[in-house]
């Protein structure tokens, strides 16, 4: 297997606080059979092989329980790499509005709009909500639950991970100074 970054990405997530724990999880497209994603409750800055599912046949035991929204968003677009993280301020602002409107240059230039969904974590329904958000944005929040980036590259996902977190404490950050 190809060496695609995902220790390289997941040790940027714990760095910048974008995950916590065994929190989140990464994929890679592997041409037209499949993607490999991180196993279940494994680490994302940890050394591991990810495993490997098939767009049809059985699903590993193993898998990220967030398998389905890497399938669904595969299935229905054309993007080579995902990364699911728990961003708080992301997520925070999840709880409370429909969809994010950056502020801050960088992400009204590259993510005007960042919309919010639902579906409960590892649900058939989270993955319909994500894949349909993410046939027309590169970066949709999940109510109260975190961030599904999507672009060429682990690299282009993860820069979207953090613009949206940045974006959020932006948002804060003004409220705040504003009382």
């Amino acid at each position: 297997m190809p060496d695609y970054g995902f220790e390289r990405i997941g040790k940027r997530l714990f760095a910048e606080h974008l995950v916590g724990g065994n929190f989140g999880n990464m994929s890679v497209r592997d041409g037209d059979a499949g993607f490999f994603i991180k196993k279940t409750g494994a680490y994302l800055d940890a050394p591991g092989e990810p495993v490997f599912v098939p767009f049809e046949g059985p699903v590993p035991k193993d898998a990220s329980s967030e398998y389905r929204v890497h399938l669904a968003v595969y299935r229905t677009t054309p993007y080579r790499a995902i990364v699911h993280a728990h961003p708080p301020y992301a997520v925070a602002a999840s709880l409370v509005t429909d969809e994010i409107r950056p502020l801050d240059s960088e992400g009204e230039m590259f993510c005007p709009t960042i919309p919010v969904t639902t579906g409960a974590p590892g649900t058939q329904g989270l993955a319909n909500a994500v894949a349909e958000e993410m046939r027309h944005n590169k970066l949709v929040i999940a109510r109260g639950h975190g961030t599904f980036a999507a672009g060429a590259t682990l690299d282009e996902a993860f820069l979207l991970t953090s613009l949206a977190e940045h974006a959020c404490k932006v948002i804060a950050l003004k409220k705040m100074f504003l009382q």
